[in-house]
């Protein structure tokens, strides 16, 4: 960028951070610091050469100059916990904006354009004025095609009114928790998870039950824990496979002990998450909860369009299950948003009609995929003290790099946790990575792998570089 005085700035509910230049001889210590307060985020450059500095920087509350007004929120928002996946995706795309160079590894969002067939589809509704209001639960032909995919791809039969489409799995997922849990029930969710189910659990007044999984048992859920932690209140199972943020993938023959353990309670259902189900590395093969003997009835199947056909920004997903169900989270959706876009269901339709999986075009992804996933795993099984569970779909490594906690860093403090350690590798060396504690597993940092193999081996190079001196303060 140009060496004129320029500025961008951007605020945000969710992080707190400022950029700021400093010169080379006068090393900052600290970095950024996630805090759920209204916040700044700015970046200044100057002309000469200059470095950047991350550090925290509140801003004034409104609240303060309005006295006589009651502007507080609500209990169930304040709750909340801020997603550290979109303040540290946010956050390294202002500072690349700002002419930083980081290395994004932090977005689950893939490399790849909506293929052009799909694209087409989309541009040629715009054009034929396909532009109105859709139908609350999408439209006829959309949800029909659902349906040839799910009982051609997964075995499932179900007609087009036991499902609804939604502006992204995300949607579908929250409406599902509100439709089915009441004030106390609990939500069981074995962790590492992703980090919208607890939240979306407390905004139906739920209580997330989180039972942790271990990396020698590749992330996956022990059947003997699970039963061990149903009560009366127990109401809902979420169980994602391939899983974000292992990339772990559930056996049928897993699935199987898991539904026999929830046919015993009759309160619990399942909603299963298959939004990575066609990112998946062979032998490893997927699964619908929903086809396995007598869990029909009681799984709610979410999937979309995001992932796999690489439609992150038309903002598509559906939910597919009992005719009920589904008509109380019609009725939801009804109140909060209405019928997803009509430009994208269009689309939506033609990514179905590539073929089983998503034909040749999603194949070659998933082959790009496996490639990345590949060096990165023969990589970081070369680092000393990191430990890795291979996964086995989805883009993701989720990597344990707890034996480096208790080290200092020279110009920057105490590793302590996967939060100071991800902000290390990002103020430090301009890595952005995603902390474990996250995803309820703080011994661990999320790597997303959809970028370029190019990029990767940079990234790499740096992790290498950051975790050197490190190792002269602990024993790995």
């Amino acid at each position: 960028m140009s060496t004129q005085t320029s500025a961008a700035v951007i605020s945000s509910s969710v992080a707190a951070a400022r950029v700021e230049p400093y010169p080379d001889s006068k090393k900052p210590i600290g970095s950024i610091r996630f805090q759920p307060l209204p916040l700044s985020l700015s970046y200044c450059s100057k002309s000469g050469k200059v470095s950047s500095r991350i550090c925290a920087m509140s801003k004034p509350n409104d609240a303060e100059t309005l006295s006589s007004v009651d502007t507080s929120l609500s209990p169930r928002v304040k709750s909340l916990k801020p997603s550290k996946t979109m303040v540290i995706t946010d956050l390294a795309a202002t500072l690349v904006q700002s002419g930083v160079p980081v290395v994004r590894l932090a977005a689950g969002e893939p490399d790849f354009d909506t293929p052009k067939i799909v694209a087409e589809a989309g541009i040629n509704a715009i054009r034929d004025g396909f532009t109105r209001y859709s139908l609350n639960a999408g439209i006829t032909e959309l949800r029909e095609a659902i349906c040839r995919k799910l009982k051609e791809e997964n075995g499932l039969s179900y007609a087009p009114d036991q499902i609804l489409v939604s502006n992204g799995a995300k949607q579908s997922i929250l409406q599902a928790v509100l439709a089915v849990c009441s004030p106390g029930d609990e939500v069981i969710i074995p962790a590492p998870y992703w980090v919208s189910y607890t939240e979306q659990a407390r905004l139906a007044d739920a209580t997330p039950v989180i039972i942790p999984t271990k990396i020698s048992d590749n992330f996956l859920l022990d059947p003997k824990v699970l039963e061990s932690k149903l009560t009366e209140k127990s109401r809902l199972l979420i169980l994602c496979s391939p899983s974000n943020p292992t990339g772990s993938v559930y056996p049928k023959s897993l699935l199987e002990e898991i539904a026999r353990i929830i046919a015993k309670h009759p309160r619990l259902m399942v909603l299963s998450d298959e939004i990575y189900e066609h990112i998946i590395y062979a032998p490893a093969t997927h699964t619908s909860f929903a086809s396995l003997p007598d869990m029909y009835e009681r799984t709610l199947t979410v999937n979309g369009f995001s992932k796999a056909f690489a439609m992150t920004g038309w903002r598509l997903g559906y939910l597919a299950g009992p005719k009920h169900i589904v008509a109380a989270c019609s009725k939801l959706q009804g109140q909060v948003s209405s019928g997803a876009s009509s430009i994208s269901q269009k689309a939506g339709v033609a990514a179905l009609g590539l073929g089983k999986a998503g034909g040749e075009i999603v194949a070659e992804m998933v082959k790009a995929y496996r490639e990345r996933r590949d060096f990165l795993v023969k990589s970081f099984r070369e680092m000393e003290g990191v430990k890795i569970s291979e996964p086995q779909g989805a883009f993701y490594l989720f990597i344990d790099f707890s034996a480096y906690y208790g080290s200092e860093a020279e110009g920057f403090g105490l590793i302590s946790d996967s939060s100071s350690l991800a902000l290390y590798f990002l103020d430090k060396f301009q890595v952005a990575m995603v902390p474990g504690d996250a995803f309820g597993d703080d011994t661990c940092i999320r790597i997303s792998y959809a970028t370029s193999l190019d990029v990767l081996r940079v990234a790499v190079d740096k992790i290498r570089k950051a975790l050197e001196p490190l190792r002269a303060t602990v024993s790995v």
